[in-house]
């Protein structure tokens, strides 16, 4: 059984053997723990105009444990935050300022890494991808995970997921990157070169209105992960009321931009800026 569960949701948990895979608690509050975490810096686009958009994000901010400093550049609309909370914290702190806000970097080089989740492309159907709470999207995304490697054994794993049915959902990296069958193509569950690690990443809830995060350490290097895939299932016919009988969704590990080496504000490839590129893959589910 997994260690890790969702951190924002604990305030007191026991201490956990810092075993290979496993999930590393202090027996002590979610902001003492925190701040015995590694720190990381990310930087993120956000809509910035003036003193008045800095103080409203910075007043946001300071509502939040786990940061120790934060920088703003009006010319270039960057926000650089150095913290222990997870990225998924960090937007929705900004967001709900009224402003948006865009993940550029975090990390050093080569130590962060994404996985867009989606509907298997073997499983997908007319009514599989209309996600049962939003039926104007079309698109198999239903989630998105982080990983940004915080020190050499320890990877910040931060999973959103979204218009998935309510239920608990286990979620793993597997031996392959090849998703056209799902859990069936992925392969088992992968436990590092020498079979020492722990595989399975951890358990998470998705509401009723379709929507689960799930926050956590866990023993990786995110080296090891990038290429192979994280197959998110339902726990259970009890637990799962979905519509499709199975329910899964799967991702390949690839490699994102560390912090400051990301400067792109319009796409070689679509001409689209950043923010047209938001809008598009909000529309698809991610957020």
């Amino acid at each position: 059984m997994s260690v890790l569960s969702r951190r924002a949701a604990i305030t007191s948990i026991s201490a956990i053997s810092a075993a290979a895979g496993a999930t590393i608690y202090y027996q002590n509050t979610k902001t003492k723990r925190q701040s015995m975490l590694p720190s990381y810096e990310a930087t993120f686009s956000v809509p910035l105009e003036c003193d008045a958009c800095i103080n409203d994000i910075k007043s946001a901010l300071s509502k939040v444990d786990g940061i120790t400093s934060t920088t703003f550049s009006i010319p270039s609309h960057l926000v650089s935050i150095t913290s222990t909370t997870a990225p998924s914290t960090l937007i929705s702190t900004i967001q709900s300022t009224g402003r948006d806000a865009i993940l550029r970097g975090s990390g050093a080089p080569n130590s962060a890494a994404v996985c867009i989740l989606e509907i298997p492309p073997s499983s997908v159907s007319t009514s599989q991808i209309t996600p049962p709470t939003q039926s104007k999207y079309r698109s198999p995304v239903r989630g998105l995970a982080r990983l940004i490697q915080i020190s050499e054994k320890l990877t910040l794993m931060d999973v959103t997921l979204t218009s998935l049915p309510r239920g608990r959902y286990s979620i793993s990296v597997r031996k392959t990157g090849d998703i056209s069958c799902g859990a069936a193509s992925l392969g088992d569950i992968y436990r590092g070169e020498d079979g020492d690690r722990n595989g399975e990443l951890g358990v998470l809830e998705v509401d009723e209105k379709g929507r689960g995060n799930l926050v956590g350490e866990v023993g990786w290097r995110v080296g090891e992960m990038v290429g192979r895939g994280l197959c998110v299932q339902p726990i259970g016919a009890d637990d799962f009321h979905g519509i499709d009988g199975k329910g899964e969704v799967v991702g390949v590990v690839a490699r994102s931009a560390g912090v400051w080496e990301n400067e792109k504000v319009v796409c070689g490839c679509s001409g689209k800026t950043i923010w047209e590129e938001r809008q598009e893959m909000v529309g698809k589910g991610m957020v």
